[in-house]
């Protein structure tokens, strides 16, 4: 029961990834090895991050929400915007279009995410004696953060790869984006600073997620129609 457990976790918290890459086009144009290198960029700014974290942050006695200590947690998470820039103008790629760059980008940093953060609590917790909703939650949150994580390569995307935009959906497409990479920060803020429950932070994230893909995509498509 408890192998059967973890496998059904895994495979809720891995598994989309690789739907995602062989249900879309970018298995037919060969992708993956933009997404390793994605998936590589996202663990050297993990790295840079987690030394930011440990010189600039104090180790708090309590669990409560402190916004000086958040804030500085958010200007070190643009770090992951400054990997992101760097995968997607920086890195060699095959010859692939912009839409189908932002979408193996985004899905090789979502992966690595998924694997630095997640996969040693499930393969310690979820294998335990006693079910738990926990690993579950944590399968549904890696699905948000897929989602979100694709849509932060599509906006990156149009900031940086697309020069012909409408000038009007450019502080749009700015807004977005900062949302999308401060949303560690705002979720923190829910469960630490409100007390929500992790299924409530999970299930703001899923909305959250599914919003901000519905405005990305439609910005996406904005821009790629030609300027009358």
């Amino acid at each position: 029961m408890t192998v059967f457990h973890f496998f059904n976790c895994a495979i809720l918290t891995f598994g989309p990834h690789a739907v995602y890459y062989s249900a879309t086009p970018l298995s037919e144009y060969d992708t993956l090895g933009t997404s390793v290198k994605a998936a590589l960029v996202y663990l050297g700014t993990a790295l840079v991050k987690l030394v930011c974290l440990a010189t600039f942050l104090k180790v708090s006695d309590n669990d409560g929400f402190d916004p000086y200590q958040e804030l500085l947690k958010a200007l070190i998470g643009f770090i992951d915007v400054a990997g992101l820039y760097f995968a997607l103008t920086q890195l060699t790629h095959r010859n692939i279009s912009q839409n189908h760059k932002f979408q193996a980008v985004g899905l090789g940093w979502a992966f690595a995410d998924s694997v630095l953060h997640r996969l040693a609590p499930l393969w310690v917790g979820a294998r335990g004696l006693e079910f738990t909703w926990d690993y579950i939650l944590q399968g549904l949150e890696a699905n948000a953060n897929l989602v979100l994580s694709i849509s932060l390569a599509a906006l990156g995307s149009l900031m940086w790869l697309r020069k012909n935009k409408p000038k009007t959906l450019i502080p749009i497409i700015y807004a977005c984006a900062g949302i999308v990479a401060t949303m560690p920060s705002i979720t923190s803020y829910l469960r630490r600073g409100l007390g929500w429950h992790f299924p409530e932070v999970v299930g703001f994230e899923i909305f959250t997620s599914l919003v901000m893909a519905f405005i990305s995509w439609q910005l996406f498509s904005a821009c790629q129609r030609p300027s009358a």
